[in-house]
Order: C-alpha cells, then structure tokens, then sequence
C-alpha cells in the first residue's frame, strides 16, 4: 500500500515535529520564517547516503537562502539522534523528527518502495518545495541521495559552487 502522493498546486498538509532539540516546529511557521520552504525526507540519519545528502544541503544553504527557500530535513528519527547527526556535522538548518511517520505518510513519502529487488514499506527519499501560500511547487519521489541537492538546484535554475566529496 503507497500513501498518495503530493502533486504540484496541491496545498501541502500540515504539520508540527520535533526539531533536534525537542523544539515543536510547524509548517506554517517555517513558511512565516522563510517565505518558501524546500523539505527533503530521507530515510535515517548517521547512513552515508543520508549524510551525504544532509551535507550537500548544508553546502549549499547560502545559495538556497540568497534564493528565498529555507531548508529542513524530516526523517524517522528521535530528535537525540538527530542532535547528534547535526553536532557531528555542522548541519544549522532544522531537522525534524516523525518517528511514527504521520506526516511522512500524509506526504507521500512513506509507503511501499523497492528495496534490494523487495518490496518493502519505508521511508521514500522525497523532496518538496513549499510556497508561501502553502501550495506545492515542487514534488519528487524516490530521489538518490548522491546528486540530489544539485538536481534540485538545476531544477529550480540555482546556481551551485563546486563542492568536496563527503564522508559518511
């Protein structure tokens, strides 16, 4: 069974996590925060491809801001794991927590998904773009982690820096 999944110019479910440090953060007040709002799911943190993928975000959160998106990751874990993932990385943009995966499944991005040739039911690395009115501009659904920021950034006409390789 697969969630439905978000369409562009749908308006985007609401919702309230936990951040990293226990800290409730809604939809509508990162929307108030930033004006636009590109959230990415993945599947854990502290996995190389999640971390690679967290990093790349990371790296290129200046030219995301300088174009009016602000950035947060969702995913399954507990906010003390997600500390750690931030502390260990230097991530500065919000994490959220969905451990029973409530808003992952009102988004789409949690369902079944094919796994080593199996079909399974987890987390769908997903990634949205959010505009100020709520609505959907962006939706994209089983994305791979490596090359994923860059992607999104050509998508949406960003201009990224060359950046290093990053180990998990």
């Amino acid at each position: 069974m697969t969630a439905p999944r978000l369409e562009v110019g749908q308006t985007a479910p609401a919702f309230t996590l936990p951040d990293a440090d226990g800290t409730p953060t809604s939809l509508e007040g990162l929307l108030a925060e930033h004006g636009r709002v590109l959230l990415y799911v993945y599947p854990a943190a502290m996995t190389p491809g999640c971390t690679t993928e967290t990093v790349d975000f990371e790296n290129a959160l200046q030219e995301l801001a300088n174009a009016g998106l602000g950035v947060v990751g969702v995913s399954p874990d507990a906010p003390e794991k997600l500390q750690r993932f931030r502390d260990k990385h230097g991530i500065t943009f919000p994490l959220l927590s969905d451990p029973d995966k409530t808003m992952l499944a009102a988004w789409g991005a949690y369902g079944e998904k094919k796994n080593y040739g199996k079909t399974v039911m987890g987390v769908i690395r997903s990634t949205f773009v959010v505009e100020p009115d709520g609505t959907v501009s962006l939706a994209r659904y089983n994305v791979r982690a490596k090359g994923h920021v860059a992607m999104v950034a050509k998508m949406l006409g960003i201009e990224l820096p060359e950046s290093e390789p990053v180990e998990g």
